[in-house]
Protein backbone atom coordinates (compact mmCIF):
# COMPACT_ATOMS: atom_id res chain seq x y z
CA UNK A 1 0.00 0.00 0.00
CA UNK A 2 1.57 3.20 -0.80
CA UNK A 3 0.97 5.90 1.35
CA UNK A 4 2.40 9.35 1.77
CA UNK A 5 1.42 13.27 3.23
CA UNK A 6 2.21 16.05 1.34
CA UNK A 7 1.78 20.08 2.11
CA UNK A 8 -1.19 21.94 0.63
CA UNK A 9 0.06 23.88 -1.88
CA UNK A 10 -1.75 26.30 -5.03
CA UNK A 11 -0.51 24.01 -7.64
CA UNK A 12 -1.72 20.78 -5.60
CA UNK A 13 -5.15 22.69 -4.41
CA UNK A 14 -7.35 20.92 -6.37
CA UNK A 15 -6.65 17.26 -4.76
CA UNK A 16 -8.82 18.71 -2.21
CA UNK A 17 -11.64 16.83 -2.10
CA UNK A 18 -15.24 18.62 -2.77
CA UNK A 19 -16.81 20.58 -0.97
CA UNK A 20 -13.72 22.03 0.60
CA UNK A 21 -11.89 22.91 -2.71
CA UNK A 22 -14.38 25.40 -3.50
CA UNK A 23 -15.73 26.42 0.27
CA UNK A 24 -14.27 29.55 1.64
CA UNK A 25 -16.47 29.71 4.58
CA UNK A 26 -12.73 29.48 7.25
CA UNK A 27 -10.98 31.75 4.94
CA UNK A 28 -13.35 34.59 3.77
CA UNK A 29 -16.15 33.87 5.59
CA UNK A 30 -18.26 32.64 2.70
CA UNK A 31 -19.81 29.02 1.42
CA UNK A 32 -19.81 30.23 -2.04
CA UNK A 33 -18.03 28.16 -4.63
CA UNK A 34 -15.42 29.95 -5.46
CA UNK A 35 -12.06 27.92 -5.82
CA UNK A 36 -9.78 31.64 -6.57
CA UNK A 37 -10.86 32.52 -3.00
CA UNK A 38 -9.10 29.48 -1.32
CA UNK A 39 -6.43 30.03 -3.89
CA UNK A 40 -5.89 33.30 -3.22
CA UNK A 41 -6.33 32.45 0.73
CA UNK A 42 -3.29 29.68 -0.26
CA UNK A 43 -0.73 31.96 -1.75
CA UNK A 44 -0.91 34.73 1.19
CA UNK A 45 -0.92 31.80 4.04
CA UNK A 46 2.02 30.38 2.26
CA UNK A 47 4.64 33.56 1.84
CA UNK A 48 3.52 35.13 5.15
CA UNK A 49 3.42 32.75 8.02
CA UNK A 50 4.00 29.10 6.06
CA UNK A 51 2.25 25.85 5.53
CA UNK A 52 -1.33 26.00 5.98
CA UNK A 53 -2.47 22.14 4.88
CA UNK A 54 -1.84 18.34 4.61
CA UNK A 55 -3.03 16.25 2.09
CA UNK A 56 -2.52 12.15 3.27
CA UNK A 57 -2.40 9.88 0.08
CA UNK A 58 -3.42 6.20 -0.19
CA UNK A 59 -2.52 4.56 -3.21
CA UNK A 60 -2.29 7.71 -5.01
CA UNK A 61 -5.81 9.07 -3.97
CA UNK A 62 -6.24 11.49 -1.33
CA UNK A 63 -8.09 9.49 1.95
CA UNK A 64 -8.39 12.55 4.16
CA UNK A 65 -6.88 16.60 4.58
CA UNK A 66 -6.39 19.02 7.03
CA UNK A 67 -6.05 23.19 7.10
CA UNK A 68 -4.82 24.93 9.76
CA UNK A 69 -3.57 28.69 9.97
CA UNK A 70 -2.88 31.55 12.30
CA UNK A 71 -6.23 32.83 13.67
CA UNK A 72 -5.64 36.13 12.01
CA UNK A 73 -5.58 34.43 8.86
CA UNK A 74 -9.05 32.66 9.70
CA UNK A 75 -12.10 35.48 8.37
CA UNK A 76 -14.49 32.77 9.63
CA UNK A 77 -13.69 32.12 12.82
CA UNK A 78 -15.82 35.29 14.31
CA UNK A 79 -18.61 33.91 13.06
CA UNK A 80 -18.84 31.43 16.70
CA UNK A 81 -20.68 32.21 19.81
CA UNK A 82 -17.36 30.61 21.89
CA UNK A 83 -14.31 32.59 22.82
CA UNK A 84 -11.51 33.31 19.80
CA UNK A 85 -8.71 31.48 19.23
CA UNK A 86 -5.72 32.40 21.55
CA UNK A 87 -2.86 34.48 20.23
CA UNK A 88 -0.26 31.76 21.10
CA UNK A 89 -2.05 29.13 19.08
CA UNK A 90 -2.57 27.83 15.72
CA UNK A 91 -6.22 27.44 14.80
CA UNK A 92 -6.89 23.64 12.96
CA UNK A 93 -9.87 25.04 10.66
CA UNK A 94 -10.83 21.78 9.26
CA UNK A 95 -9.98 17.74 8.91
CA UNK A 96 -11.54 14.91 7.20
CA UNK A 97 -11.21 11.48 6.12
CA UNK A 98 -12.70 10.34 3.73
CA UNK A 99 -15.55 7.66 4.19
CA UNK A 100 -14.36 4.88 2.12
CA UNK A 101 -10.73 5.13 3.94
CA UNK A 102 -12.32 5.42 7.77
CA UNK A 103 -11.98 3.53 10.55
CA UNK A 104 -8.03 2.74 10.36
CA UNK A 105 -6.96 5.66 12.35
CA UNK A 106 -5.96 8.30 10.01
CA UNK A 107 -7.72 10.72 11.57
CA UNK A 108 -4.72 10.39 14.59
CA UNK A 109 -2.12 10.27 11.58
CA UNK A 110 -3.76 13.66 9.91
CA UNK A 111 -3.61 15.56 13.53
CA UNK A 112 -0.57 13.99 14.45
CA UNK A 113 0.94 15.55 10.95
CA UNK A 114 -0.15 18.55 11.70
CA UNK A 115 1.27 19.01 15.60
CA UNK A 116 4.58 17.78 13.34
CA UNK A 117 4.45 20.85 11.42
CA UNK A 118 3.71 23.64 13.70
CA UNK A 119 5.93 22.58 16.41
CA UNK A 120 8.83 24.69 17.57
CA UNK A 121 6.90 27.60 15.23
CA UNK A 122 8.13 30.77 17.15
CA UNK A 123 5.45 32.20 19.69
CA UNK A 124 2.74 29.40 19.03
CA UNK A 125 2.11 27.37 22.14
CA UNK A 126 -1.04 24.81 20.94
CA UNK A 127 -3.07 23.65 18.42
CA UNK A 128 -7.04 25.23 18.95
CA UNK A 129 -9.81 24.00 16.90
CA UNK A 130 -14.03 24.62 17.33
CA UNK A 131 -15.94 21.40 17.36
CA UNK A 132 -19.13 20.47 16.94
CA UNK A 133 -21.12 18.91 19.20
CA UNK A 134 -23.78 17.31 17.11
CA UNK A 135 -21.15 15.84 15.36
CA UNK A 136 -21.49 16.84 11.51
CA UNK A 137 -18.45 14.95 9.88
CA UNK A 138 -19.52 16.31 6.61
CA UNK A 139 -18.97 20.11 7.88
CA UNK A 140 -16.69 22.77 7.88
CA UNK A 141 -16.13 22.16 11.56
CA UNK A 142 -14.96 18.86 13.25
CA UNK A 143 -16.92 16.92 15.61
CA UNK A 144 -16.20 17.14 19.15
CA UNK A 145 -15.71 13.60 20.11
CA UNK A 146 -13.06 13.90 17.44
CA UNK A 147 -10.75 16.37 18.96
CA UNK A 148 -11.27 14.89 22.52
CA UNK A 149 -10.15 11.30 21.05
CA UNK A 150 -7.17 12.77 19.63
CA UNK A 151 -6.03 14.65 22.78
CA UNK A 152 -7.74 17.84 22.76
CA UNK A 153 -9.27 19.55 25.95
CA UNK A 154 -12.21 22.01 26.46
CA UNK A 155 -11.25 25.61 26.76
CA UNK A 156 -14.54 27.28 26.02
CA UNK A 157 -18.08 25.81 26.31
CA UNK A 158 -20.31 26.38 23.79
CA UNK A 159 -24.07 25.45 23.43
CA UNK A 160 -22.83 23.87 20.14
CA UNK A 161 -19.23 25.09 19.19
CA UNK A 162 -16.83 24.53 22.04
CA UNK A 163 -13.33 25.73 21.44
CA UNK A 164 -10.97 23.28 22.34
CA UNK A 165 -6.74 23.43 23.04
CA UNK A 166 -3.81 20.82 22.56
CA UNK A 167 -0.83 22.11 24.53
CA UNK A 168 2.58 21.94 22.76
CA UNK A 169 4.02 21.62 25.84
CA UNK A 170 1.98 18.27 26.57
CA UNK A 171 2.99 17.46 23.21
CA UNK A 172 6.80 17.85 23.49
CA UNK A 173 6.58 14.81 25.89
CA UNK A 174 5.60 12.74 23.14
CA UNK A 175 6.90 13.92 20.39
CA UNK A 176 8.96 11.35 19.72
CA UNK A 177 5.97 8.68 19.80
CA UNK A 178 4.93 11.40 17.17
CA UNK A 179 7.39 10.74 14.69
CA UNK A 180 7.42 7.45 15.17
CA UNK A 181 3.37 6.76 14.44
CA UNK A 182 4.05 8.47 11.37
CA UNK A 183 6.86 6.96 10.10
CA UNK A 184 5.48 3.76 10.74
CA UNK A 185 2.37 4.54 8.77
CA UNK A 186 4.51 5.35 5.81
CA UNK A 187 6.01 2.26 6.43
CA UNK A 188 9.63 4.41 6.78
CA UNK A 189 10.20 1.77 9.53
CA UNK A 190 10.09 -2.18 9.43
CA UNK A 191 9.77 -4.72 11.81
CA UNK A 192 13.45 -6.23 12.96
CA UNK A 193 14.57 -9.38 12.25
CA UNK A 194 14.60 -11.46 15.09
CA UNK A 195 17.82 -12.13 16.69
CA UNK A 196 18.48 -16.32 15.95
CA UNK A 197 17.50 -18.61 18.49
CA UNK A 198 19.45 -21.84 20.27
CA UNK A 199 19.05 -24.65 17.39
CA UNK A 200 15.78 -26.72 17.03
CA UNK A 201 14.19 -23.25 18.52
CA UNK A 202 10.81 -21.85 16.79
CA UNK A 203 11.85 -18.68 14.83
CA UNK A 204 9.80 -15.62 16.59
CA UNK A 205 8.26 -12.98 14.56
CA UNK A 206 7.99 -9.31 15.07
CA UNK A 207 4.97 -7.46 13.83
CA UNK A 208 4.63 -3.80 13.45
CA UNK A 209 2.35 -2.35 15.20
CA UNK A 210 -0.28 -0.57 13.56
CA UNK A 211 -0.98 3.47 14.18
CA UNK A 212 -4.07 3.45 16.85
Amino acid sequence: MGRRLTSVTVDNADDIPAPCRSCAFWEVGDRLPDPSAKDDWLSAVLLESGRCGKLLHVDGVVAGYALYAPPEYVAGRPAFGSAPVSDDAILLMTARILPEFTGGGLGRVLVQSVVKDVIGRRGIRALEAYGDLRGHENGCILPAQFLTAVGFKTVQRHPRFPLFRMEMRTVLRWRGDVEVAIERWLGAIRPEKPAPGPVGASPRSTALEGTR
